[in-house]
């Protein structure tokens, strides 16, 4: 057989895709790392979690559906789209992810930034898990090692913030059940939930646009159910849905929104390899970012952590499993 020949890109068509990707790239390695500090300042403790989820997936709606009219795809998406279709695509995996953001939501105001971003990156152990369960996706030899490093990581990480005298709350019991353990719970829905995406873009052949739209609407019925009988629905009731916002508490909703979408378009212009890249950068970028405005240096366990978490991720991308072809 012949080899088919790839089509080739025009320069200027190129360098316009990888200036784009470079863009992305770099915004989304920005929102990832200022994110636990725009929260932390802009999100002040009486603020009702419940109402700056719910915020945030109206703002993915929004934006989404803007870049759909944008794309001029908003007709086709009226006459294509079902009912049935959009639930068995998009509705589990919104309902995880409505929970998983609250629970991230949580965990923004009881643990420091670097450590928060680190242990954020477990749901790539989760995700490869349950990619294998649901997809029967392998892992190379390489892969499985990285995911023991990141373990590794999370478990120094555990260790020493629940032990640490240093942190902003100084409670270790509230560190562990009130930051930690929300950000791992969120991680291991993180993993599940990217599975189930993957199974429907792959099934489905959703666009990113269109899931996300679909997962914010669905995510945000969800929440809304939940507070009929929630202490955060309660709190709504009592003192209304924007109780303790101010306009700064715009910033972070926005910002988390924006990250939504980034993150598709990122993996639809470059793939896993240059997310994960972002990831990695995005770590750095947070160390950095809360030595400069909080004046606190990373703990000795989150040194420890953190090159194991960068080579992890690292190793991770650079070995996917290959397929051996047998021998005649």
């Amino acid at each position: 057989m012949k080899a088919t020949k790839p089509k080739v890109s025009s320069p200027s068509s190129q360098t316009a895709k990888n200036s784009r990707v470079w863009l992305y790239s770099m915004l989304l390695t920005l929102q990832y790392a200022a994110q636990p500090l725009i929260s932390k300042r802009c999100i002040g403790r009486e603020v009702i979690v419940t109402s700056s989820v719910l915020a945030c997936e109206i703002a993915k709606v929004i934006v989404a559906l803007v870049l759909i009219t944008a794309e001029g795809g908003l007709k086709r998406l009226f006459k294509e789209w079902t009912l049935v279709g959009s639930l068995t695509a998009s509705g589990l995996p919104a309902a995880i992810y409505a929970l998983q953001n609250s629970l991230l939501q949580i965990s923004y105001k009881n643990l420091d930034s670097l450590t928060f971003s680190i242990l954020n990156q477990t749901k790539l152990f989760f995700t490869a898990l349950f990619t294998y369960v649901i997809l029967r996706q392998k892992q190379s030899t390489q892969q499985i090692g990285a995911l023991f490093l990141l373990i590794m990581a999370a478990v120094l990480l555990s260790v020493g913030e629940g032990s640490s005298k240093g942190s902003s709350s100084g409670d270790p019991d509230l560190i562990l059940f009130y930051g930690i353990i929300p950000v791992m719970v969120a991680s291991v829905l993180s993993g599940l939930a990217s599975a189930l995406c993957q199974w429907a873009s792959q099934v489905k052949k959703h666009s990113s646009y269109l899931m996300t739209v679909e997962m914010s609407i669905v995510g945000s019925l969800c929440l809304l159910a939940s507070t009929s009988k929630s202490p955060d629905g309660e709190a709504i009731r009592k003192h209304g849905f924007f109780y303790g916002w101010t306009p700064l508490t715009l910033i972070p909703v926005i910002s988390n929104a924006l990250g939504g979408i980034l993150v598709g378009l990122v993996t639809s212009y470059a793939g896993g390899v240059r997310k994960g890249f972002v990831i990695v950068s995005a770590l750095l970028v947070t160390a950095l970012l809360q030595f400069i405005f909080d004046g606190k240096p990373p703990s000795l366990y989150c040194l420890v952590a953190l090159p194991l978490v960068i080579s992890s991720i690292s190793v991770y991308q650079k070995y996917p499993y290959r397929v051996k072809k047998k021998e005649a």
